[in-house]
């Protein structure tokens, strides 16, 4: 299973992003896809998640509205757009899958938001 983020950078309060999380090694299609996040001393916390098949999406209260998850299953991705971005939202964005009962990570691409 190799997870690849990608798409983080600077971006102004108030701007948007789109994260992607490139999946290989495992049949994507059948499997639930998160992402998290992890700012500097805190601790990891749940962002989006995304059934199998893309019909269902769930966000913590603090998020929804802002963030959207998405997947295409044909290429294997899936997406975390970012909007209306606040300072606090700086971190590092990983995407995870539970596959066989092991959690697998990608590296992370990391989100700062400042002016």
């Amino acid at each position: 299973v190799q997870l690849v983020e990608s798409g983080g950078g600077l971006v102004q309060p108030g701007g948007s992003l789109r994260l992607s999380c490139a999946a290989s090694g495992f049949t994507f299609s059948s499997y639930v896809m998160r992402w998290y996040r992890q700012a500097p001393g805190k601790e990891r916390e749940l962002v989006a998640f995304i059934s199998s098949g893309g019909g269902t999406t769930n966000y913590p209260d603090s998020m929804k509205g802002r963030f959207t998850i998405s997947r295409d299953n044909a290429k294997n991705t899936v997406y975390l757009k970012l909007n209306s971005l606040k300072p606090e939202d700086t971190a590092v964005y990983y995407c995870n899958t539970r596959v066989n009962r092991s959690d697998y990570w990608g590296q992370g691409t990391q989100v700062t938001v400042s002016s």
